[in-house]
């Protein structure tokens, strides 16, 4: 087979889920971090942390992140990796799991409490300096207003005459 026959055969397995129940001896665990050489640091809904392999067929295939939840199944003979990644999870499969009640209570979000204010929605890009907006009363500004409507008179004036240039 074909490397590209390979990735899409493997793709749509991890996209179009069958809904299939973990076995008695697969658990879910959620990712802690790759630790490098496609081994993932996981822990278990009892706490327990350990190291899990990618097989081949989801290598260079499909990347896992931290914070994903996998399904594992155990390998007997390994001392630092104890076990093999099955299935990698998607939202979709999670929801199925939980309404199937297989779903560890460890590993249920509490839910967010919702904003219905469109700031929170709004991208906020961290590499700008915080420009912070303070708004005067009104009497004031009526009062700027008008003084800086003849300061930018004089000062385009001022700023032809620096030119070399005149209105006359």
């Amino acid at each position: 087979m074909s490397r590209v026959n390979k990735r899409k055969h493997v793709i749509n397995e991890a996209i179009w889920d069958d809904y299939i129940l973990p076995n008695e001896n697969q658990s879910i665990v959620k990712v802690l971090k790759s630790k490098g050489n496609n081994l993932h640091q996981v822990i278990t809904p009892n706490g327990e942390e350990f190291l899990v392999s990618m097989p081949n067929k989801f290598r260079k295939n499909i990347w896992v992140k931290r914070g994903n939840y996998i399904l594992v199944e155990p390998i007997l003979e390994g001392n630092k990796v104890k076990g093999e990644i099955v299935k990698i999870m998607n939202k979709k499969s999670i929801k199925f799991y939980k309404e199937s009640n297989v779903w560890p209570k460890e590993f249920d979000e509490p839910k967010k409490v919702e904003n219905n204010t469109d700031d929170d929605e709004i991208f906020v890009n961290t590499n700008w300096k915080k420009v912070h907006v303070y708004e005067s009363d009104s009497d004031s500004s009526e009062d700027s207003d008008s003084s800086d409507h003849s300061d930018s008179s004089e000062e385009c004036d001022s700023s032809d005459s620096q030119s070399g240039r005149s209105n006359k």
